[in-house]
């Protein structure tokens, strides 16, 4: 601990944002990491806590308070290969990751945390600008074969832990660039792409090979889901040319909202909205879909709907609203009841804050058309009582809408991949394997493993690194044997 008195005389101090009336008119990222003496005050509010739950907090166990005080002494070089020993992509988790760590912190108690992730994006910026995040290839090769389909950040982080314990690892990726969803589901103001092509850089010299266009086993996706693919490559041929699979693949298959109207224009996925715009920014063809001066409605209140929002403000909507079915949550959560783990309460994100109404317990009964095309929207106002909704009676209202954007979280992965290898799944359509023991992340099928989405269904994206690693060593321990990949 650099200094012990630090969390009593220094206060939380977050990021700079740029005011929502300018960066809603671009899409690029507007959040300003903390300079370096920003960075350094946050790092000694580190208390080294002697039972510090910020680790435990995290998915992926960074090691916290040890980077704090690398940062608070200015140790900037130690700082980001201490964090890079336990998260292999800091500029991804520093920009998206909700900070759990934060929640389990012992200052979240009077709700005034350490800057935690403000801390890990500094320490990744600066590695970046200062040249220190190079390739760590292999001194020496097995001379065995890992397919790993899917590219998001669970099949990025398997693909660099194997190729760093010397393995050949080819990346399979349906869509025509890497990154899963990182690339195409995250709004590039959140993201800036360009990260994920640095790290690619770094794989590739690593050794990682990347075949995207490619779809593992012919199947008919649902609507909502995008697929670039031109060719394909069976199960069978995977497991003949390779002597492990790891199935990484995103939780895709959109939740739907089958009520009268649904099939009327202007009804959408979120991601058949956010994935074009993504694409339309790398340089493709406009977003078919354009909000420009029109009324939107976002159903659904996660980081997908709040995305919609975001969106729909760079394309200058009308009027963005936005309805929940849960109730509204408390503005401040009982921090005696709660701590160390993540709490219930109101939040507002960036997008939100740049413009739109929100409203809670409200139920979608149809959506109203004219001419084919949606106008309206009936709705219901919910009461909840013991975790049960009913509706109000005499509640029912419309809302105006143009656009109506379903962003009501995702069910299983999609595609028949797990059915192609023959994997057992869950009650969810999941695959089915354990995490822990000698077989962690092996599925019924010898050789052919499964991390991330496509084995716990939808999370965050510290949860797909943390499983990628994990399925990396257990990998590597059923290659060769044995393995010094950390867990």
């Amino acid at each position: 601990m650099g200094k012990p008195t630090g969390f009593l005389e220094f206060q939380r101090l977050s990021e700079s944002y740029e005011a929502a009336e300018t960066r809603v008119h671009h899409y690029r990222e507007f959040i300003a990491h903390l300079t370096d003496d920003q960075a350094r005050i946050q790092g000694a509010r580190c208390m080294d806590c002697g039972i510090p739950y910020c680790n435990n907090g995290c998915p992926v166990n960074n090691l916290i308070p040890d980077w704090n005080d690398l940062v608070y002494r200015g140790r900037w070089r130690e700082a980001i290969e201490t964090l890079h020993s336990t998260n292999n992509f800091p500029e991804f988790t520093s920009r998206i990751c909700p900070a759990p760590c934060e929640a389990a912190c012992t200052l979240n108690i009077p709700q005034t945390p350490v800057g935690i992730k403000s801390i890990e994006h500094a320490i990744i910026d600066k590695a970046g600008e200062n040249g220190w995040v190079l390739p760590q290839p292999a001194a020496h090769k097995t001379g065995r074969k890992i397919a790993i389909v899917g590219s998001g950040p669970a099949g990025l982080a398997a693909a660099q832990q194997l190729a760093r314990a010397g393995h050949a690892v080819t990346v399979f990726e349906k869509n025509d660039r890497i990154g899963g969803l990182l690339r195409y589901g995250i709004p590039d103001f959140k993201l800036d792409k360009r990260l994920i092509d640095w790290r690619m850089a770094q794989m590739k010299a690593e050794g990682v090979k990347f075949v995207t266009g490619t779809m593992v086993t012919a199947a008919d996706l649902p609507k909502g889901v995008i697929n670039d693919a031109k060719k394909t490559v069976s199960a069978r041929q995977l497991k003949k040319d390779f002597d492990a699979v790891v199935l990484a693949g995103g939780a895709e298959y959109p939740r739907d909202l089958p009520v009268p109207g649904r099939e009327l224009d202007g009804v959408h996925f979120a991601l058949e909205f956010l994935i074009p715009q993504n694409k339309e920014i790398s340089g493709g063809p406009r977003n078919p879909i354009n909000v420009h001066g029109k009324h939107v409605v976002v159903i659904g209140g996660g980081d997908t709907g709040s995305d919609c929002v975001g969106t729909s403000n760079r394309h200058g909507a009308a009027s963005i609203t936005q309805i929940e079915l849960l109730p509204r949550p408390p503005e401040q959560e009982n921090g005696a009841l709660t701590w160390p783990y993540w709490p219930l309460r109101m939040r507002t994100s960036s997008s939100q804050d740049e413009g739109c109404q929100r409203d809670w317990s409200i139920a979608t009964k149809a959506f109203v058309g004219e001419d084919g095309r949606l106008k309206a929207i009936k709705a219901v106002r919910l009461a909840w009582t013991d975790g049960k909704m009913s509706e109000v009676p005499g509640s029912d209202f419309e809302i105006v809408a143009d656009f109506a954007f379903l962003a009501m979280g995702f069910l299983s992965p999609v595609g028949g991949v797990l059915d192609a290898f023959d994997v057992n799944t869950d009650a969810r359509g999941n695959a089915r394997a354990d995490t822990e023991g000698n077989e962690a992340y092996s599925t019924n099928v010898p050789g052919v493993f499964a991390a991330g989405d496509m084995r716990r269904g939808q999370s965050l994206v510290v949860w797909a690194i943390r499983e990628g690693r994990q399925c990396a060593r257990t990998v590597d321990q059923f290659l060769m044997g044995c393995t010094t990949l950390p867990r």
